[in-house]
């Protein structure tokens, strides 16, 4: 009898460390990202910053929850997020149509679009027709690429894997131009005398996060927590942070 009062309790005390674990796993919040991408994401002293990282770390504040980051490719972030790797993915993801097919997105927090970036010598490319029969660079997995296939097919895409390769390329003479979004155009020619960016856009989108289908209570909880932080100024004072007036025109 003792024997079996044991085990029943031991079982129980096991019972309750993994409730006790799935409760604390609860409150974290995995969050998948590409942090190659200033402002929005980005990496500086080794420690990940930039808009989208402020914004959730808020977001995930109010919600009571931790946030543990998950580095991944921006190709692999839709897959990961399906897969169940993260819980939502956040890094300037445009919400599109074919990515509304796949995964569940927040509402929007923030306008950008497709721009184009290139020498500011360049006198070749000073209007978007210019673009045809020119090396133009695009991250792999991104809007652009699909864009340039569609609209501007005599462009010669040179695909990389980071943001930070694309406009490398633009900056070496190796691609004419670069195309992506706007926040990362402006950042880059900020900081990189000898470039800038066409004034008028290829398009204009809208940044959302993205999270699984099987989650619409996270997704609603996400929205209220936007909501929260737009009312009581944590939002605003985080775009003013992150955004000056060239970078957001």
């Amino acid at each position: 009898m003792n024997l079996r009062r044991n085990l029943l309790l031991a079982s129980l005390a096991a019972a309750a460390l993994c409730t006790t674990g799935v409760q604390a796993q609860d409150n974290v919040l995995r969050v998948g990202t590409d942090a190659t991408f200033p402002p929005m994401e980005f990496v500086e002293n080794g420690k990940r910053t930039g808009f989208d990282i402020e914004l959730v770390e808020a977001i995930a504040k109010t919600m009571g929850k931790q946030v543990e980051w998950v580095d991944i490719d921006f190709k692999g972030l839709i897959p990961g997020l399906i897969s169940k790797r993260f819980d939502m993915a956040v890094s300037a993801i445009y919400i599109t149509d074919e990515r509304k097919k796949v995964v569940d997105f927040t509402d929007s927090y923030y306008a950008g679009g497709l721009v184009v970036m290139v020498k500011a010598d360049n006198k070749a490319i000073n209007k978007l027709a210019d673009l045809d029969g020119k090396k133009v660079s695009v991250q792999v997995g991104t809007k652009s690429v699909a864009y340039l296939t569609e609209k501007f097919p005599k462009v010669q895409r040179v695909e990389v894997e980071k943001n930070q390769e694309m406009f490398n390329l633009v900056d070496i003479g190796r691609a004419d131009a670069a195309v992506t979004g706007k926040p990362a155009a402006f950042q880059y020619v900020r900081t990189r005398p000898g470039l800038r960016v066409l004034d008028e856009q290829l398009t204009t989108e809208e940044y959302g996060m993205a999270l699984r289908k099987d989650t619409p209570e996270l997704t609603k909880a996400f929205n209220g927590a936007i909501n929260k932080l737009k009312a009581d100024g944590t939002y605003a004072a985080i775009v003013k942070k992150w955004f000056s007036n060239s970078a957001t025109k």
